[in-house]
């Protein structure tokens, strides 16, 4: 005697529209959570193999974790940081995430007592006078982390892969060409970075880049986290020093160089004088540079996407058909007069953090798609 099978529940759509780090976070967290169900498709302009282009952020991060001001002044913005640390710190046996000595130096006096991420980091202490550069006057030391794109996103992308997640390549420039994908029940997580700046449906003019150039370069004598503390970008027309050194299999014993922090400057092109000034500052505090086995094995320049009054993580239920602020569409860049509802969950405008806020943010934007359901 055969017995019917119980009809097959089906997945609900959810188009994640971005394959940076966190657009494929948030996909991961969402493939892997046992308690929701989902088909999903990756739709991006840019794909992990594609680490050359400069129409993104994630090929171009330092991909550490280094002190940002706001987790000290935010809850959530804190929280997001002590999730991603303490989950790319236990990743660091997986050799996809390398443990970094690092030091911090400072040319102003200055104490401890208000440092806010002195007791999520491992090993933290302050620098006796002794282990401090001549021009620098206080600094801490402690252990942080550092992914390398280039190898951390096709990780992220494989691991979707083998869980039936799909990748479209596509320029969206309204949110409504996915309408067919989402059908009736689906939600969209819109993390497609500056790209919201003209997306159609977002069009968000807080959006606005900071223009990072760094040098990638070789040497086995680089195995800490080297910096200089990072508020007097605003004194120093954008400069910023740092050292980041890299776990990889592809190239062992890189590290990136930087950089630069210029806030509104949109310019993808290389200054060579500004690569000088770079490779120059991070020698006075790493001397080791100079040394005829450093090799250079990459200039880049990439733009953090930052917006003003900080990150958007929120869920926004949008009216169809979609409407823009100018008259100027493209006669192909709708998808038509379909009315309705959108579910949209958004996740940009994270600038400098995206790699260390990635995961916390993740697991918040899986909140809400549950919540959505």
């Amino acid at each position: 005697m055969t017995t019917q099978s119980e009809p097959e529940i089906p997945h609900r759509p959810l188009v994640v529209l971005g394959a940076g780090v966190v657009g494929l976070t948030i996909a991961y967290l969402a493939a892997t959570d046992p308690q929701i169900s989902f088909k999903i498709s990756i739709v991006a302009r840019d794909m992990p193999e594609d680490m050359d282009s400069q129409a993104w952020a994630s090929p171009y991060a330092g991909a550490n974790w280094s002190p940002m001001p706001m987790g000290g002044v935010d809850e959530r913005h804190g929280g997001w940081e002590r999730k991603t640390f303490n989950k790319l710190w236990d990743m660091i046996p997986t050799g996809l995430v390398k443990k970094l000595p690092s030091k911090i130096y400072s040319v102003q006096e200055g104490s401890a007592a208000d440092i806010w991420w002195k007791d999520l980091v491992r090993d933290f202490r302050v620098l006796s006078p002794s282990e401090l550069p001549e021009t620098c006057k206080a600094g801490v030391a402690f252990s942080t982390i550092s992914v390398n794109p280039s190898e951390y996103l096709p990780w992220l992308q494989s691991e979707l892969l083998s869980r039936g997640v799909t990748f479209e390549r596509r320029h969206v420039r309204s949110l409504d060409e996915l309408t067919s994908m989402l059908g009736e029940q689906g939600i969209l997580v819109n993390a497609a970075s500056l790209g919201s700046k003209s997306i159609i449906g977002v069009e968000d003019d807080k959006l606005y880049p900071i223009r990072g150039q760094s040098i990638l370069v070789q040497t086995p004598r680089l195995q800490e986290f080297l910096a200089l503390k990072g508020d007097e970008y605003s004194s120093s027309g954008g400069e910023a020093t740092y050292i980041i050194p890299r776990p990889g299999n592809t190239h062992s014993d890189t590290a990136l160089l930087g950089g630069t922090f210029q806030v509104g400057n949109w310019d993808t092109s290389l200054d060579m004088k500004t690569a000088q000034g770079i490779f120059e500052r991070c020698s006075t505090i790493a001397p080791c540079l100079k040394d005829k086995d450093t090799k250079i094995l990459k200039h880049s320049v990439g733009l953090r996407p930052a917006r003003q009054g900080g990150p958007r993580v929120e869920v926004e239920r949008l009216d169809l058909p979609l409407r823009s602020s100018h008259d100027l569409v493209p006669w192909n860049a709708t998808g038509g007069d379909k009315s309705g509802k959108m579910t949209v969950v958004h996740a940009y405008g994270f600038g400098p953090c995206g790699y260390q806020l990635s995961w916390g943010v993740a697991e918040e934007a899986v909140n809400l798609l549950k919540a959505n359901l």
